[in-house]
């Protein structure tokens, strides 16, 4: 105490320290500089650079690192209660635990919310604040300064609406990084960074090709990419610093060394709450290759001998490409446009930038295109060459094309590539809508390189025996005037009002033709994907168009008692048994076999529906009523407009409800999820006819009495975000069927996705897209007049962690230097004094301004903590010794015994005497290896992180 006393005494008559200032230009210092950056939506979405990110650190001294937009906290918890911020913060543990082994112990989490499963970027930046993630993954960016940057693919093909978003924060922080009019902020002040530029983008291309090994390090020697994009990959049987603990369940040799692939398949594994499980098999060699779909840099084309190297990803980047052009060098190639037809040209042009001398530049163009012979580059700091390129009249259209330059000196040269398209001089196609619509504008007007992955794909539903409007956009590129018809070639259940229709354009311009389509079928066939080839002059592209099913309810007077009484359900059986994923789980009708029927009373939705189900899953508990699809279940899904897909809201424009037929209490359970109010449902009634078995051991026998159950359910209508449209109410039924869950060597039945996944619409992903669900009219009903017709705001019950509540993440910032969630830096408060006593921690700050400062006292190893049992002797925390190894370690509250304490503290200016309580027993962990780790917000959401160590302090 009298130490803490002499210190305050000095405080207080010291005031605070002035505010540091800096002029000169950004330079990331080792703590916090970036080779190789991954970016994902979500934990467990980065598992594929575990063992790459493992080889390149270890051999090549590259350090890697992850910006996470969220932690995943809108998903379900298989192992645990926690649910939300909780969630956020053990699965932000998982991701940790996945990736240290490999060196990668810098995860930047952006605080995003993770609302539910989508397939909708629009509806992402909705939720995501667009603008102020942008902001975030910049001065990430710009702070780490990454050389190579890896991730999910932008389009509409990376499914998750979060992932689409991901991938474009890619390209989009990629150009922010380097463009000093965005987000000028960061590039002045006190902690003014500066522009970045990324040298090389892993994000949407394809490792599709031939060649190459699996067996012997320079794994890519050999290969040759089916498409045109540069491709390089790393050899993951290379032994990492990990060793085979004793009596491991694999039997490899006590002491010898795991391979990086043996690393990274454990790492994958290492998300329990997300139904992982602990990997205990033995892996073999692989090569992970990535596919570069923009660089800056010069790099080895795959038919150069060097482009197999395992280091060949680097070359440009973080080490010297082999053609000898000086660490630094940019080159990269641009055209007047993209895309472009045969026999008309148009401009390529070679940017180079750094210490250039005195050489040529030379284009390579696909056999029978033309372009300008060499031309000379002056020595200098900077040339632009331009070239004319004519592609051949010959040229195949609806296909990229590529275009290589190479830059050569006295004593070097460098090689860069890039692609165009070739389309058909008059082009026409599916006038595209809602998400499909939106992706194309993105390209247009974010990220034009982008287009070298493709636009969006014409997609299309419409109701069995209904009519709709298919407007084609014909679109001349050419120079020249064109004319012609429009030709669509449908099935024989369909029919057209014109099977063509004509078009005359100038250059440059655009022309709608619009067809009347009608489909003849009265029952729904069985492929309910269609394709329809629309067809111009000069070009083609193919509508896939997916059927749905339609119902009409009726009106009866119906009582909720799990039983479909004479007159309560008079419309038609809906056949809500067609599988749409995980069919290998269904053995047969007695599994999978199920019914519904649906009527409409005063202003509610009645269903009554009948499932065959062979074995009862995990009865969930009350806290675990959420994420029906890790239990026997049933969702309802209703679209009250048919419009949402249209509105690019998709569900969170909508109702769905997931009903558990039972739960431990004897009694069914629900709630609303991944739609306009997830939560409770009050109003809802359910009545089912299943009984729970009365355990989870699989030594008991699981048998649903009567082979499935019954279930009635009531939807009041006010519950609907909107009013429904009588005409067409979007809407699906889609049961889920879980069976023995129980891991190998276990009898416990486990809270766990394995579900097979039935539908009356059953398309990929039905289950976030309304536009594929079925069509319904609801004869004579009329909806209450005050009801409105738009949806009003979606709402997510479950909001993100603050990172400024995360351990781990302050731990990270205060080593790095990067702040908390990629926010604004403060310098505001000074930890003056931090101490540890007998009875308390006492901490000492002073501040400029106010705010709120969080204090964590933890001990032990926190970067990584345990997420596994395991009997071996000697642990690795990865490695079984028996079958029943793979147990959940406790985590709440304490984050595995790693939290000691916590407190919260508002500040106020000037000086601030404080301090933390303390029990024997947390005074005793504390100190052997304590710290103090704090977190600090200004009420202008500037933030700072601090890490004191308190062990050996009295």
């Amino acid at each position: 105490m009298k130490r803490f006393a002499l210190v305050l005494a000095a405080l207080l008559i010291a005031g605070p320290l002035p505010a540091s200032a800096t002029t000169k230009s950004y330079v990331a210092d080792p703590q916090t500089k970036i080779h190789v950056m991954g970016e994902w939506a979500h934990p467990d979405d980065d598992t594929s650079i575990i063992g790459p990110c493992g080889v390149w650190h270890e051999r090549y001294g590259v350090k890697c690192g992850v910006i996470m937009v969220t932690r995943g906290e809108g998903g379900g918890n298989a192992v645990g209660t926690e649910l939300g911020p909780d969630l956020g913060l053990r699965r932000e543990n998982e991701d940790r635990v996945a990736h240290y082994r490999s060196g990668t112990v810098d995860i930047f989490n952006l605080d995003r919310i993770d609302f539910f499963y989508n397939q909708s970027a629009p509806l992402t930046q909705y939720f995501w604040d667009e603008e102020e993630t942008l902001r975030r993954v910049t001065r990430v960016i710009r702070q780490t300064q990454p050389e190579i940057y890896i991730g999910f693919t932008p389009t509409l093909a990376a499914g998750h609406g979060n992932h689409q978003q991901a991938g474009r924060l890619i390209w989009e922080g990629v150009l922010a990084a380097a463009d000093p009019t965005r987000f000028p902020e960061q590039l002045r002040g006190p902690h003014a960074l500066s522009t970045w530029q990324v040298k090389k983008v892993f994000s949407g291309g394809s490792t599709a090709g031939t060649g190459g090994t699996t067996s012997a390090a320079n794994c890519t020697t050999g290969f040759t990419p089916s498409g045109l994009d540069t491709v390089a990959g790393v050899w993951t049987g290379y032994p990492s610093p990990y060793k085979w603990p004793a009596g491991n369940l694999q039997g490899q040799p006590p002491g010898t060394a795991k391979i990086w692939q043996q690393v990274a398949d454990e790492g994958r594994a290492a998300y329990p709450t997300q139904s992982r499980v602990m990997f205990k098999g033995t892996s073999a060699p692989a090569c992970p290759r990535f596919a570069m779909t923009q660089s800056f840099v010069p790099f080895q084309p795959n038919s150069s001998p060097a482009a197999g190297l395992d280091d060949a990803i680097l070359f440009g980047a973080t080490k010297p490409d082999p053609g000898g052009l000086p660490l630094g060098t940019l080159q990269y190639l641009t055209f007047s446009r993209f895309y472009n037809v045969a026999g008309e040209p148009f401009q390529a042009t070679v940017h180079l930038r750094g210490k250039l001398t005195k050489g040529t530049v030379e284009l390579t163009v696909p056999t029978g295109w033309t372009t300008d012979g060499p031309q000379h580059v002056q020595s200098g700091s900077k040339a632009n060459v331009t070239f004319t390129v004519t592609p051949s009249t010959t040229a195949t259209v609806d296909q990229n094309a590529r275009i290589a330059a190479r830059y050569t000196t006295a004593k070097a040269s460098g090689y860069t590539d890039n692609v165009v398209r070739i389309v058909a001089a008059a082009e026409g196609r599916f006038q595209r809508w809602g998400n499909w619509k939106e992706y194309d504008e993105w390209l247009e007007t974010v990220a034009p390189q982008a287009n070298r992955l493709g636009r969006s794909q014409a997609i299309q539903s419409m109701g069995i025996g209904q009519s709709i409007d298919v407007p084609v956009v014909v679109h001349n590129w050419s120079a020249q005037p064109q004319s012609g018809a429009v030709t669509l070639d449908v099935p024989s259940n369909f029919t057209l009002d014109a099977t063509s229709k004509p078009y005359t354009l100038q250059p440059g311009t655009d022309a709608t033709v619009t067809f009347r389509l009608t489909n003849t079928d009265t029952e729904l066939p069985a492929q309910q994907n269609v394709s329809i080839p629309i067809r111009t002059a000069t070009g083609s592209e193919t509508l896939t168009l997916s059927l749905v099913p339609t119902t009409v309810i009726p009106q009866a007077a119906i009582t909720v008692d799990g039983k479909a009484a004479p007159g309560e359900y008079p419309g038609p059986t809906l056949d809500v048994n067609r599988i749409w994923q995980g069919a290998s789980g269904c053995t047969g009708p007695a599994d999978c076999g199920s019914t519904a029927k649906v009527s409409w009373s005063d202003d509610a939705l009645y269903f009554f529906i009948h499932v065959n189900d062979d074995y009862q899953s995990y009865a969930v508990t009350p806290a675990e009523c959420v994420g029906h699809w890790q239990a026997d279940s049933v969702e309802i899904l209703l679209d009250p407009r048919g419009t949402a897909s249209q509105s690019l809201m998709d569900t969170a424009n909508t109702f769905k409800l997931g009903i558990f037929p039972f739960s431990q209490t004897g009694k069914p359970c629900w709630s609303r999820d991944a739609d306009n109010k997830q939560g409770p449902a009050p109003g809802v009634e359910v009545a089912s006819t299943a009984q729970w078995v009365g355990s989870n051991e699989t030594t008991v026998p699981h048998a649903y009495a009567g082979g499935g159950y019954d279930l009635e359910v009531k939807i009041p209508l006010a519950l609907l975000p909107a009013a429904v449209d009588p005409a067409r109410l979007g809407l699906n039924i889609t049961p889920y069927d879980n069976d023995d869950t129980s891991a190998a060597g276990t009898t416990t039945l486990r809270h766990i996705d394995q579900s097979t996944r039935l539908g009356w619409s059953a398309l990929g992903s039905v289950q976030s897209d309304p536009y594929r669900w079925g069509l319904a009219t609801l004869p004579g009903y009329t909806p209450p007049a005050d009801r409105p017709t738009v949806p009003g705001p979606p709402d997510v019950s479950s909001p993100n962690l603050n990172g400024a509540l995360s351990p781990q993440t302050i731990a990270q910032s205060a080593r790095n230097g990067v702040p908390i969630s990629g926010r604004v830096p403060s310098t505001d408060l000074h930890i003056r004094y931090a101490g540890l006593r007998a009875k308390a921690v006492d901490i000492v700050t002073t501040s400029r301004g106010k705010g709120t400062a969080r204090a964590f006292l933890t001990t032990g190893e926190l970067g990584a903590i345990p997420v596994w049992t395991s009997s071996c002797a000697a642990p690795d925390g990865f490695t079984p010794c028996a079958v029943t190894d793979g147990g959940i370690p406790p985590w709440a509250p304490d984050m595995s015994g790693h939290l000691v304490a916590q407190a919260t503290k508002q500040i106020g200016r000037g000086l601030q005497v404080w301090s933390i309580p303390l029990t024997p027993q947390q005074h005793q962990k504390l100190a052997k290896d304590g710290r103090l780790l704090i977190s600090y917000e200004t009420a202008a959401d500037q933030v700072q992180a601090f890490d004191i160590r308190l062990s050996g302090r009295r």
